[in-house]
Protein backbone atom coordinates (compact mmCIF):
# COMPACT_ATOMS: atom_id res chain seq x y z
CA UNK A 1 0.00 0.00 0.00
CA UNK A 2 2.86 2.46 0.98
CA UNK A 3 5.07 1.78 -2.30
CA UNK A 4 1.52 2.03 -4.24
CA UNK A 5 1.40 5.28 -2.69
CA UNK A 6 4.80 6.82 -3.46
CA UNK A 7 4.04 5.78 -7.37
CA UNK A 8 1.15 7.49 -7.17
CA UNK A 9 2.81 10.88 -6.27
CA UNK A 10 5.41 10.19 -7.75
CA UNK A 11 3.27 9.77 -11.07
CA UNK A 12 1.68 12.95 -10.07
CA UNK A 13 5.09 14.95 -9.58
CA UNK A 14 6.17 14.04 -12.73
CA UNK A 15 2.99 14.52 -15.07
CA UNK A 16 2.67 18.27 -13.36
CA UNK A 17 6.27 18.87 -13.99
CA UNK A 18 5.48 18.24 -17.55
CA UNK A 19 3.21 20.60 -18.11
CA UNK A 20 5.14 23.09 -16.87
CA UNK A 21 3.77 23.54 -12.97
CA UNK A 22 6.17 25.63 -11.10
CA UNK A 23 8.19 23.16 -8.05
CA UNK A 24 6.30 24.66 -5.66
CA UNK A 25 2.96 24.33 -6.63
CA UNK A 26 3.77 20.61 -7.23
CA UNK A 27 5.06 20.35 -4.00
CA UNK A 28 2.29 21.73 -2.41
CA UNK A 29 -0.11 19.47 -4.35
CA UNK A 30 1.77 16.49 -3.82
CA UNK A 31 2.34 16.84 0.13
CA UNK A 32 -1.69 17.99 0.50
CA UNK A 33 -2.14 14.21 -0.65
CA UNK A 34 0.47 12.88 1.18
CA UNK A 35 -1.09 14.88 4.30
CA UNK A 36 -4.34 12.79 3.78
CA UNK A 37 -2.93 9.67 3.03
CA UNK A 38 -1.00 9.95 6.41
CA UNK A 39 -4.46 10.99 7.86
CA UNK A 40 -5.88 7.91 6.77
CA UNK A 41 -3.93 5.61 8.68
CA UNK A 42 -3.99 7.49 11.88
CA UNK A 43 -7.64 7.70 12.24
CA UNK A 44 -7.81 3.84 10.79
CA UNK A 45 -9.87 5.77 7.63
CA UNK A 46 -10.83 3.42 4.60
CA UNK A 47 -7.94 4.67 1.76
CA UNK A 48 -10.41 5.91 -1.71
CA UNK A 49 -9.33 4.43 -4.43
CA UNK A 50 -7.36 6.91 -7.16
Amino acid sequence: MREQAQLRLHKRWQRMGARGKHSNKIAASVARELAGFVWAIATEQPLRAA
